[in-house]
């Protein structure tokens, strides 16, 4: 099979028009109309729908454009593993981190470490929904991702790192039920939430825990950025419910209330997802072992926080 024709059949459906695809292409319409013709008669199936409006594929276009797309990714890692053969690992390498996880804890560490072990390494990072970052690593536009979830899901594998629990995080004096130490769920009822929407894992599992609980969470704003998720909390706009070591990360830039959520503790678990049928990369690799050696860093140094905190009580 020519790669050439399938190159050319993703940048048509991308581009939603064969002209578009001509002119970022920089070939000929006609040659390219061409190429589209030679590759439904190799299928003998029609694979794009024609409009005035500009084409778009069939069922059979729509298979083909996600084989193709797999295919493409494994010819560019050929081409990637035979230019660095015999030398430092190089090219680049795509990171997902779900957002309000441990990722935004990560992230600096990782790029830190990447920097110094592998100059010739261009680590892109993405802080995106678990739902997305999954499909684009399953068409293999990503080369992992550290995301909330353990599986399964087809046409990803999940390797579980890390488990923690939920925690609330308030303005000092404001929305968090008065006391101190942890804080059972029922106590949260009247507690104005300032959560991400529903497609996100923690408003799920937050949903989850409190529809087992017989309560209705009460939330009072939906927030996808962190920025103005601290701001809004700071500010006293309503309480957020995170991972411990996103609210960690928090406290590094504001005077918040931390406190555990419990009768039930809320449990999320936070695994790195690659693709069941790629093969990571050279470079890639490197990273995904350096993403082990941070996470067991990042354990390991909350193994002896905690061990301390005791030993001072």
């Amino acid at each position: 099979m020519d790669t050439r024709r399938l190159y050319s059949f993703v940048k048509i459906v991308d581009a939603g028009s064969i002209t578009r695809a001509a002119d970022i292409l920089h070939i000929a319409q006609p040659a390219l109309s061409q190429q589209l013709s030679a590759l439904e008669a190799q299928f003998k199936q029609q694979l794009l729908i024609r409009s005035k409006r500009g084409v778009a594929p069939t069922e059979a276009g729509r298979a083909l454009y996600r084989h193709a797309q797999l295919i493409l990714r494994q010819v560019e890692l050929a081409h990637a593993a035979v230019d660095v053969s015999g030398r430092a690992p190089a090219g680049n390498v795509s990171v997902g981190l779900a957002p309000y996880s441990m990722g935004a804890a990560l992230a600096l560490p990782l790029l830190t470490s990447v920097r110094e072990r592998y100059p010739d390494i261009v680590l892109h990072i993405n802080e995106n929904f678990g739902g997305v970052i999954s499909e684009a690593i399953m068409t293999g536009r990503m080369d992992m991702a550290f995301i909330y979830g353990a599986g399964p899901l087809r046409g990803v594998q999940f390797e579980p790192l890390r488990t923690e629990d939920l925690f609330l995080i308030a303005a000092p004096g404001g929305a968090a039920p008065p006391g101190e130490g942890d804080v059972p769920l029922e106590a949260l009822a009247d507690v104005g939430l300032l959560l991400p929407s529903r497609i996100h894992t923690i408003r799920q599992v937050v949903e989850g825990a409190f529809q087992q609980a017989s309560l209705q969470p009460r939330v009072v704003g939906e927030i996808e950025s962190v920025l103005t998720l601290v701001s809004a909390v700071g500010a006293d706009l309503g309480a957020a419910v995170l991972p411990w070591s996103a609210a960690r990360a928090l406290l590094d830039v504001r005077n918040l209330v931390v406190r555990r959520i419990v009768d039930p503790a809320i449990p999320v678990k936070l695994s790195l997802c690659t693709s069941d049928s790629q093969p990571l990369s050279e470079p890639a690799l490197a990273v995904h072992d350096l993403f082990h050696e941070l996470i067991t860093e990042f354990n390991e140094s909350e193994a002896g926080s905690d061990s301390r905190d005791k030993n001072s009580r």
